[in-house]
């Protein structure tokens, strides 16, 4: 490739992340602000609300959940105290190793959950009415690239 060819990926590259970020925050804003107002929890805590009930057993390690929110492990355990609180979500400790910590999704977390996916699936829908099914399934694997796999 030459020079400008170069460039020029180098330019759509910086403008689809710049256009990402100010999307990312536009979601997150539509889907605190209908979220809590519905149920009465952030985007950020029905994310992690959401990687729990995926996970095998409604549970993971807190590193883990940390990895999936984008947090540092101190962040994920601040983000994870009213939860606990609340008894949406519960500790649990590792029977074979007391340095592993465990955060579980309750009864509870899964019910508020539920209700909750219904409200964020009409929200995303209603941002994404425009969007041809292709072009979401193609900008869904672009992200899948820059997030590695297992993402």
């Amino acid at each position: 490739m030459d020079n400008s060819s170069n460039d020029e990926r180098a330019d759509a590259a910086l403008d689809f992340c710049l256009r990402l970020a100010r999307v990312q925050a536009t979601v997150v804003r539509r889907l605190d602000a209908v979220l809590g107002g519905h149920h009465g929890l952030s985007f950020g805590d029905f994310m992690l609300l959401h990687h729990l009930s995926r996970a095998p057993g409604g549970r993971l390690r807190r590193v883990d959940l940390a990895d999936r929110q984008g947090l540092t492990a101190s962040g994920v355990t601040r983000t994870l105290l009213p939860l606990e609180k609340t008894g949406l979500v519960a500790r649990m400790a590792d029977e074979r190793d007391a340095r592993v910590g465990f955060a579980a999704i309750t009864p509870a977390g899964h019910n508020l959950l539920d209700n909750a996916l219904l409200t964020a699936r009409e929200t995303c829908a209603e941002l994404l009415k425009h969007a041809p099914r292709d072009q979401l399934d193609t900008l869904t694997a672009v992200l899948g690239t820059v997030l590695g796999p297992g993402a």
